[in-house]
């Protein structure tokens, strides 16, 4: 059994993204309790192989098995692609930020995230539906929600 210490990794998580958007455009910044939603659900509160051994909070995947350092799952190390790893939990938490500003699949929360920065109003529910191809799982917008909700009280 593995503990853990819920405290410690959401105040390094939320230290890591409130460094990341200090330094980020207004505009492209991803909320925090988004990120620790994610990290948490995705590395099992930082105690997964993947964040204990390469610093990969979320399972980022690489298909670039030459140039990118990464892990192997243990159940598929013949798998075309692995999960990259990182010199520091941080640059996991900066790749995440940099995969949803870029990557086509999430122009929905993109979209949505300048729609409320504009209205002032922040709306988590219409936020996360926007990280649906996060996941396979048909309900992790969900799941993500319902982690904010508890680690927040909204």
């Amino acid at each position: 059994v593995v503990s853990i210490d819920w405290t410690s990794f959401i105040n390094a998580t939320s230290t890591c993204v409130s460094y990341l958007n200090w330094t980020t455009d207004k505009d492209k910044r991803v909320p925090i309790s988004i990120i620790i939603a994610m990290a948490g659900i995705e590395s099992a509160w930082g105690t997964s192989r993947f964040a204990t051994e390469g610093n990969a909070l979320f399972g980022v995947r690489t298909w670039d098995l030459d140039n990118t350092p990464h892990m192997k799952a243990l159940g598929n190390p013949d798998a075309n692609w692995g999960v990259k790893k990182y010199k520091t939990k941080c640059q996991s938490v900066a790749d995440v930020i940099d995969i949803l500003n870029r990557h086509p699949a999430y122009e929905g929360f993109r979209v949505e995230r300048t729609k409320q920065l504009n209205s002032g109003n922040i709306n988590y529910t219409k936020l996360v539906n926007g990280l649906k191809a996060w996941s396979t799982n048909d309900q992790y917008s969900i799941i993500i929600l319902d982690k904010i909700k508890s680690l927040t009280g909204i």
